[in-house]
This record gives structure tokens, sequence and C-alpha cells, in this order.
């Protein structure tokens, strides 16, 4: 298959950069275009992929990724609607943006919608996926080896992608700011910063894979950390006093209303 990407961004360059680094994909069957073409002869140069001086050179791919922001689409609706044959499946990155939109954007059935998070860049990303009822399972299939080359892919139905957007597009962030506050806790006690923030995230890589692989609910997790009459519990009771939880919910609250704004 070939693979066309229009957009050059970095959650682009994590993707291709994964999918060759899986060893599935020959660079010379991945094509790309960008407004700029300094960056289409650096990634030709870094990565061996065939470089693209316009969309129209790409679109003979299997699969057409897009990668750009939603603002830019009805740019991109303009350059290739209605020159996409059957066969082609389109995969938009667009935040917002459905699939219906883009069907009647594109005049063409065959879309996915894929949201990836930062995470891509080390090969963890948490990506969601929705596709148009068109698409056979074999198709499918295409699109989700790409992206699970850079960590998971979960199928969500199309309605929840703004939620999925909050608790996986966005929510690294907020995992971040965590980790760095307990690094700064340690920093406030005397702890260098360096040490502090590769404990906080080895604790919280540990605590992540704890949730996923004992079957256990994250609140019996919780009551297993903290002994009667011990440190822990009262750790766990001050975040609670000072809405830890309720602070959480309000903050993807935030995310999704913004996302709503979007389409």
């Amino acid at each position: 298959m070939m693979y066309g990407w229009i957009g050059l961004g970095n959650m682009a360059q994590a993707i291709i950069k994964g999918m060759l680094a899986a060893e599935n994909y020959d660079a010379k069957t991945i094509l790309a275009y960008n407004r700029s073409q300094e960056k289409v002869t650096r990634f030709e140069k870094e990565y061996g992929i065939v470089g693209c001086h316009s969309v129209e050179e790409l679109l003979d791919a299997d699969v057409i990724v897009l990668g750009v922001q939603p603002q830019q689409l009805e740019a991109v609706y303009a350059q290739i609607a209605g020159q996409l044959k059957p066969h082609q499946i389109v995969v938009s990155m667009a935040a917002g943006k459905t699939i219906a939109q883009l069907q009647q954007g594109l005049n063409h059935q065959l879309i996915c919608r894929v949201m990836p998070n930062i995470n891509a860049i080390v090969g963890a990303s948490t990506t969601g996926f929705a596709s148009a009822p068109e698409l056979t399972n074999d198709m499918k299939q295409a699109v989700r080896a790409m992206f699970e080359a850079v960590g998971s892919v979960i199928e969500i139905p199309e309605e929840q992608f703004d939620v999925f957007s909050a608790i996986a597009g966005a929510s690294p962030a907020f995992t971040y700011l965590y980790i760095d506050s307990l690094a700064r806790a340690a920093v406030m006690e005397g702890m260098d910063k360096g040490t502090a923030l590769q404990i906080a995230a080895s604790a919280v890589l540990g605590s992540a894979e704890m949730v996923l692989q004992s079957n256990e609910h994250p609140w019996a997790l919780v009551d297993q950390v903290c002994s009667p009459g011990g440190t822990t519990i009262q750790g766990v009771t001050s975040l609670q006093n000072n809405h830890f939880a309720s602070t959480i919910y309000e903050a993807v609250q935030a995310v999704i209303a913004r996302d709503r704004v979007l389409k």
C-alpha cells in the first residue's frame, strides 16, 4: 500500500518515524507534502520518504492522512475534493471535525477519524479511532496498524470522541503537571529536581501499569496502599478535602466544552 501525508507537524513526524521503526513499511511507500518545502526536504533526508511538491503528487496513495489543523481543512477540501478514487481511505487527525463533515467536504465516503496523543513521540500514544460504516475490516486494520506503530489504538463510537479528546488527548498535560507537582513537593523537602522527576515519573508509569494489568478497581488499589493510621491515608484524605477529584472532573469538562465549540 501507499501512504500519503498532507501536513508534516510533530504528530505526523512521530507516526512516520514509528511506522518506519516497526519495519512493516518501506520508506518509498510513504509520500509527504507540506506547505513548507523546507520541511518536506528535511523529511526526505531524515527518513528516506518520498517528498511531494504538491498535494496532487500524492493523490494515488491508498491511504491519505490529513495531518492539518481543523481551520486548514477547507483549503484541503478545495485541493482534493472530487479527485479521490472510490477505494482510497482518508484519515483525519483534525480535532472536532466529524466523519459526516469530512465526507461532505471531500465528497468521499471512506473516512476515518483518529486522535493520537503527544506520547506518540516516544511510541506510547493512546489513539482513538472511528470509521465510516463503508470501510471494510481490512481497511480499518490497515489504518489501525499505522497508529499501533506508536502505541495502543482504541476503537470508540464517534459520538464519544470529545470525551476521548479529554481523557486521552488532553490528559497527558494534566499528568505532566501532576508529575511536576510531585517533584516540586520533593524539592521543597530538599531533594534535587532531576532525581525527584525521575522518581515521580517512574511511580506514575508503574501505577498506570498496575491499573492495566491487575484487573483491580483503582479505588481497591488505593486501599491497598493505605495502611490503617498510616502516612498514605493522610495524603489521600488531604487530596479529597482539597477537591482533587472534582478538580479533575472540571478540567475534563472544560476540554469537552472547547472541543464542542470547534465543531
